[in-house]
């Protein structure tokens, strides 16, 4: 009940947040426009449906999963993300206004207006193509006391394909073929290979049966995949022949591969508490397999090696990368540093909610270890 409480109030907050840009959004509109009554209440109507109709389509899209609510919600989640560069435009509208006022200099806002929600429809179409278009990303990792064996290897790094109604399978088969090109030597999928919406989850996951690598291919769950009970995911992930990590090590030819998913890691102590219970060699290079970067500092304190994680998104799209850095700082994307540790932090592949990358781009990322 109390869970239920907090989702209702999260979805409240949620669709008031959205109703206050979308009146922000028509207001400006309608300042700088001179539309007769009529168009007037017809722009009323469009701006309330579209205010709306996100949060309507994300609960359609944990109950349902057909041709019609995946149309409707990959188009409520394009127009979201369409419409934050469209709020950015319009507080840029009224700086520039508010500031020609003091200056006394005559602007014509409604130009100003125009032009400005034009460079941002023209950004949001970039963003969405951008969103589609899966780079190669290659970094050399250089860990000490890596096995002989495997210096000059390279192993794929894949994280947040986000399996739902925006990506489904062949989003997931085109993944897997560029793996496949690259030739790696082992794979890690660092979680949220689902989005958490309604979707038979082993019908998606059936390209990763293609997927071969000859040290293994390694999962560990996100916190999309534990919203709720994770059994589903995790069965079909395993089923696809994918080596499912949860809060132990193995072994790839002399290098330790470890896996905490994002349940036992979002928490400071209960992730030091797992680490500590996991036995493996110290004085070994070791890959550390969880899916977000919260607490680098304790793996880096239990010896690990190297930690490969997503979830960032590194925001997605402007102003929510801004919001990505200032949370996780120098760990949000790429290869960093803390003590004796290197933090690798993926982009990810896919995207959550609306289906944009503007500053950050969808990748695989190809680590070669020397």
């Amino acid at each position: 009940m109390r869970l239920r409480k907090r989702f209702v109030v999260f979805l409240l907050v949620i669709q008031s947040v959205l109703f206050l840009a979308h009146l922000f959004l028509y207001r400006t509109w309608e300042f700088a426009s001179n539309a007769g009554t009529q168009h007037r209440l017809w722009t009323r109507l469009v701006f309330g449906f579209l205010s709306v109709s996100f949060v309507a389509a994300s609960l359609l899209a944990f109950r349902y999963t057909n041709a019609l609510v995946r149309g409707f919600y990959k188009a409520a989640a394009v127009w979201v993300g369409v419409g934050s560069f469209l709020l950015l435009a319009a507080i840029t509208a009224w700086i520039v206004f508010a500031v020609a006022w003091l200056a006394r200099f005559n602007l014509n806002f409604h130009r100003g207006v125009e032009i400005l929600f034009g460079v941002a429809l023209v950004a949001g179409l970039y963003a969405v193509f951008n969103a589609n278009w899966t780079r190669i990303t290659r970094t050399t990792v250089q860990l000490a006391n890596l096995p002989d064996a495997w210096r000059g290897r390279t192993a794929a790094l894949i994280s947040d394909v986000h399996l739902g109604h925006v990506h489904n399978g062949s989003f997931l088969r085109r993944m897997v073929t560029k793996i496949l090109r690259e030739k790696p030597d082992a794979v890690f999928i660092a979680g949220d290979l689902y989005d958490g919406t309604a979707i038979d989850a082993g019908l998606a996951a059936e390209p990763l049966s293609k997927l071969t690598a000859p040290h293994g291919v390694y999962f560990v769950a996100g916190n999309h995949e534990q919203f709720g009970d994770d059994t589903k995911y995790l069965r079909a992930i395993s089923a696809a022949g994918v080596r499912v990590l949860s809060n132990e090590k193995v072994e790839a030819d002399g290098l330790q591969i470890i896996g905490v998913p994002y349940r036992n890691a979002v928490h400071g102590g209960n992730f030091a508490s797992v680490l500590h219970g996991i036995r493996w060699d110290r004085e070994r290079a070791s890959i550390l397999l969880t899916h977000a970067p919260d607490h680098p500092d304790i793996a880096e304190a239990a010896g690990v090696s190297l930690q490969l994680s997503g979830h960032t998104h590194l925001g997605q799209f402007i102003p929510w990368s801004w919001m990505a850095r200032r949370i996780y700082r120098q760990f949000v994307y790429g290869l960093s540093r803390i003590g004796k540790m290197q933090v690798f932090t993926s982009s990810g592949a896919g995207t959550w909610g609306p289906p944009l990358r503007l500053g950050s781009n969808p990748e695989i990322v190809m680590l070669q270890f020397e």
